[in-house]
């Protein structure tokens, strides 16, 4: 893939370049047929959108008999989301934590303890990758939103298991395809915190019958919080065509995505010794981080499976380097009174990934020394030299420039290199048939499908600590060992390097599945429509991981790779199958054209990883039951969907230490399994009292709660049972009220965006608090003809809050203190602007 991100660019501004130069009197003989079909667009009423996912055929928004909402680019642009998991932060009912950078975030769907791989994502109808839960990497990685992005349906709960694998929610991206009538854009986005992208795209006819479209992104960012290096450097490339014939279609396409993004991790806050103390002076709340360019160069050291030493060069600064392609294939016909969609796809590709993870809470210094001290004695007293004490120098300066932290903050930090590398393939197909039946009893919209796939990953990743000064983009510590005369006996650590590889992976996994699956919707009177479908899938998973041992790697002036993970060169080999039948019921009323109720069950399966291939983990198939009954309302100036809804995830893991009623102790690490379950109402409503103004908004309103919780001992999980589930909140929406009005030629839409989220814990006691925040964003559009200009600014107030803490070492036990001392706080305000021609 030699393919480049100045390739791209160029690929780009040649594609905008053609569009315009090829209709050069199109954009101003459109001007007012675009005008006008704007107008009409704002006074179709939401609820005729038509809606394709999670449906046997194409039905309106507000037919269908589960909760769903579409957003067009236009929907989108005017969000201006920071990142897909903003983007699916104001749908209802799932409650996002965006704070990560620009992919590989946080996303949960009605209190299911899961952070994003029970939800499948789709790009036209099929996964980029079968699973979500790829090696470190989700669909929010592989799934882009540019110029190419003509909707995005997401559907929560209903139908979803029975359209795609391990889905409680399906999030399915549809791609522009070409018309008659040639189109087109280029949209360039600046932003303070130096974001600098440009997006393009253009469709048109080939021939008769024949369309094309193709287009994508480049993009370089400095960051929210600066490294000291870019924080995304990349883009991404799409493009199909497409053919018409006789009763049906066919359909090729390409995506080719080659992007670096840093990920950002949670940061200390406050002081551990006095929790009430910030931070702030020495590690910025708003621009704080830990990645550092003292990590440009980062050398991981272990041990290969022949027992030598393997020293590994690092970049932090190559972040999250995603380098895939991925080619699809549909083929649509009408056989007779039935329709036939094949669909096909392949993706290869690679994701190399370098971050910075927390640990531990920052230490005292001093504390911190003393507690190497016995050790550091015992490996470096000579019979004529003893270590008198320990002292810290500049990571890698042998001990000439001493650094004494009592002068700053009084505090070190220990942090976590991980380097992580997945070389994947994905290979899926679909077919369905499908029909209406007339009967006598109604019509029936049924669909019979088929669907299989082959994916799997060559994987490694290696895990190294490092000693940090506390402070943003902050330099390695090295701790010395000193004789009474300071003589440098020994260093603790090894170039800023606290403990080499303290976790090592390497393994294969290749995975096969199958699934058959049938729906069937049945118009039962012009009022009630039932629906029920069935899906069975039947995977195979096979592979190895490599064995591991410990070992010193032998440098006697350092403890630092005193107890190494090493590989042992002898593949542990893995073979298992899964079998899991999602199914789901409903039902719609429609009382009038306006008002309609609708109810439904549904039961989807989470199949274990590929990880389980790797480390030969137990294999757990958790379920989520959710039952949901909603209210529909379309009345002029109103839209609202309102939905109850129930949802059970089993079988939750929980471990922690807990009360033994054998030897009375609070000190007995045990395993839990219980539930997690979730009640809550969720409301999506827009109102338009007048023709100017829109009060838009969402809300869900819960009580996630761990529940049921037993374990085989006998062991008492009164602390933790009926407690608030780690990190969701009981309450989260947005309120987004615009104004629309004319400046002569020019339409203006003013609108703010106001986000809520509340208190949430880092842990299963619900001892460290997360507190309710809320963000205030506000932007303009400005329509001139074909030209569109945009401000917006997030987070205008800098409002204070953290979407995570620790969640490497406090999920049992919170932080030690009621206030989160570490955690992954909000983008301070951030302000971009956007300027778009069309054509």
């Amino acid at each position: 893939m030699s393919f480049s991100t100045v390739s791209l660019s160029r690929l780009l501004l040649a594609s905008a370049f053609a569009g315009t130069m090829a209709h050069p009197g199109l954009a101003q003989a459109q001007a007012p047929a675009a005008s006008k079909a704007a107008a009409d667009e704002k006074a179709a009423a939401e609820d005729d959108v038509i809606i394709v996912t999670g449906s046997s055929t194409a039905q309106r928004k507000f037919d269908v008999s589960y909760a769903v909402t579409s957003l067009s680019n236009a929907d989108i642009q005017k969000l201006a989301p920071l990142n897909f998991a903003d983007l699916l932060g104001n749908i209802p009912g799932i409650q996002a934590e965006a704070t990560g950078g620009e992919v590989q975030n946080v996303y949960r769907l009605r209190g299911i303890p899961n952070e994003g791989s029970f939800q499948a994502f789709h790009q036209d109808g099929l996964p980029i990758y079968h699973d979500n839960d790829g090696p470190f990497f989700k669909g929010d990685v592989m799934n882009r939103v540019d110029l190419m992005t003509r909707t995005v349906e997401f559907v929560r709960g209903g139908p979803a298991p029975i359209f795609a694998s391990n889905a409680s929610a399906i999030y399915n991206m549809i791609t522009v395809t070409g018309s008659d009538t040639p189109a087109g854009a280029v949209r360039l986005t600046l932003g303070d915190t130096g974001l600098y992208r440009l997006d393009a795209y253009h469709s048109g006819p080939l021939g008769k019958r024949t369309y094309f479209a193709l287009g994508g992104f480049v993009r370089r960012h400095e960051g929210y919080r600066p490294g000291g290096f870019p924080s995304d450097d990349g883009g991404q490339f799409r493009a199909n065509i497409r053919h018409e014939f006789e009763g049906g279609e066919v359909k090729a396409s390409v995506l080719y995505l080659n992007d670096k993004n840093v990920f950002y991790l949670p940061i200390p806050v406050a002081d551990p010794r006095n929790p009430t103390s910030s931070l702030d002076p020495f590690l910025d709340y708003f621009t704080g981080t830990l990645n550092s360019p003292s990590l440009r160069n980062a050398r991981l050291v272990y041990s290969d499976g022949a027992g030598s030493k393997v020293s590994e060069d690092r970049d932090l600064a190559d972040g999250r380097h995603t380098k895939l392609l991925s080619l699809g294939l549909e083929y649509k016909q009408a056989l007779g009174d039935w329709t036939l969609d094949a669909k096909a796809r392949w993706t290869d590709g690679k994701v190399d990934f370098d971050a910075l993870y927390s640990t531990t809470n920052p230490a005292d210094s001093i504390v911190f020394a003393n507690g190497f001290l016995a050790a550091a004695r015992t490996a470096f007293n000579t019979s004529t030299q003893t270590v008198a004490r320990l002292g810290y120098a500049i990571g890698g300066t042998n001990g000439a420039t001493v650094f004494d932290p009592r002068a700053t903050s009084g505090l070190v930090l220990s942090a976590q290199y991980r380097a992580i590398a997945s070389d994947f393939y994905s290979g899926q197909g679909e077919v369905r048939l499908y029909r209406d039946i007339e009967t006598g009893f109604g019509k029936h919209s049924v669909v019979f499908g088929g669907y299989a796939s082959a994916y799997g990953n060559e994987y490694g990743q290696r895990y190294q600590d490092y000693l940090f000064e506390l402070a943003t983009k902050p330099r390695t510590l090295d701790l010395i060992a000193y004789s009474d005369t300071n003589q440098i006996l020994g260093y603790v650590t090894d170039k800023g390097v606290l403990r080499y590889s303290t976790t090592i992976t390497a393994g294969e996994s290749d995975v096969t599945m199958w699934a058959a699956f049938a729906n069937d919707t049945w118009q039962v009177t012009d009022n009630l429509r039932i629906d029920a479908g069935v899906r069975h899938e039947r995977y195979t998973f096979r592979g190895f991981g490599i064995g591991q041992t410990t070992v010193n790697l032998g440098d006697p002036t350092t403890l630092a790779d005193n107890a190494t993970r090493a590989y042992t060169g002898i593949p542990n080999n893995t073979r298992f199958t899964v079998n899991v039948t999602p199914w789901t019921f409903g039902a719609n009323f429609d009382l009038s054209s306006r008002f309609g109720i609708y109810g439904r069950v549904s039961e989807a399966f989470r199949v274990p990883s590929e990880f389980n291939v790797y480390s030969g983990a137990a294999n757990v198939v958790p379920k989520a039951r959710q039952y949901e009954a909603g209210v529909k309302i379309a009345l002029p100036g109103v839209s609202a969907y309102l939905t109850g809804f129930y949802t059970k995830f089993d079988p939750f893991n929980a471990s922690f230490l807990a009360f033994n009623p054998v030897t009375g102790q609070n000190n007995l690490p045990l395993t839990f399994i219980g539930s997690a379950v979730t009640k809550g109402v969720e409301a999506d409503i827009d109102i338009r009292p007048v023709k100017w103004l829109s009060l838009a908004g969402t809300v869900t309103v819960s009580d996630p709660t761990i529940s049921d919780l037993v374990n085989e001992l006998g062991a008492s999980a009164a602390a933790v049972d009926g407690n608030q589930l780690i990190r969701q909140p009981k309450v989260y929406g947005n309120f987004r009220p615009t104004i629309t009005f004319d400046v002569g030629e020019v339409n203006v839409q003013t609108y703010m965006r106001y986000n809520y989220v509340g208190k949430r814990f880092v842990d299963l006691f619900n001892l460290t608090e997360l507190p309710a925040y809320d963000t205030l964003g506000a932007g303009l559009i400005a329509q001139y003809r074909t030209w569109t200009f945009q401000v917006v600014g997030d987070n205008i107030t800098n409002a204070r809050g953290l979407t995570e803490g620790n969640p490497r070492t406090d999920q049992l036990a919170g932080q030690g203190s009621r206030t989160a001392i570490y955690g992954r706080p909000l983008f301070g305000r951030n302000v971009r602007f956007v300027v778009t021609k069309a054509w």
